[in-house]
């Protein structure tokens, strides 16, 4: 099972990364991230990685990058990372990137998911999903939850990560 870590910070680099594959120049990129606290990361973002709203991410933007913290890594400084979901952070909509249960809970308990009528279930590359959401690695987009715990929160969209 997939154990997403969110890393959020600015973005103060990105260039081409080489993977050492013939014709792959371009492809892959290295967006090194920094928290303001001192820690700094460099994502790795291959062709495979889902960028939320498809968004174009430049220095200076404040993201977030999800990884799997089950991954093996290279003991390197700073670490690098192979980015599965990036989000460029905007005001008044949050991102959980997590597996989520049978009663649309995440994995960490933090939150607990309401779908609506209007709630939006997409696969990755934008088609409707006609499934049911439980029991998935779910991307959810969404506004204000409430206080309690789990925090519970209607979304405007789900991305089905299958």
């Amino acid at each position: 099972m997939i154990n997403f870590q969110p890393f959020s910070g600015v973005v103060t680099m990105i260039d081409n990364f080489s993977i050492g594959l013939n014709n792959e120049a371009g492809c892959y990129k290295i967006i090194s991230v920094d928290d303001g606290y001192g820690a700094t990361v460099n994502f790795v973002v291959a062709p495979t990685t889902y960028f939320v709203d498809h968004a174009m991410v430049a220095v200076g933007d404040r993201v977030t990058g999800y990884y799997d913290a089950n991954a093996p890594v290279p003991l390197i400084y700073p670490p690098q990372f192979r980015a599965l979901v990036m989000v460029r952070d905007t005001a008044y909509q949050n991102v959980k990137v997590d597996h989520f249960n049978r009663r649309l809970e995440s994995s960490d308990g933090t939150l607990k998911l309401n779908i609506s009528p209007t709630t939006r279930i997409l696969l990755e590359n934008g088609q409707a999903f006609t499934g049911s959401p439980a029991n998935r690695n779910l991307i959810v987009v969404y506004g204000a939850s409430t206080r309690s715990i789990p925090a519970q929160t209607t979304p405007t969209s789900i991305i089905v990560m299958c």
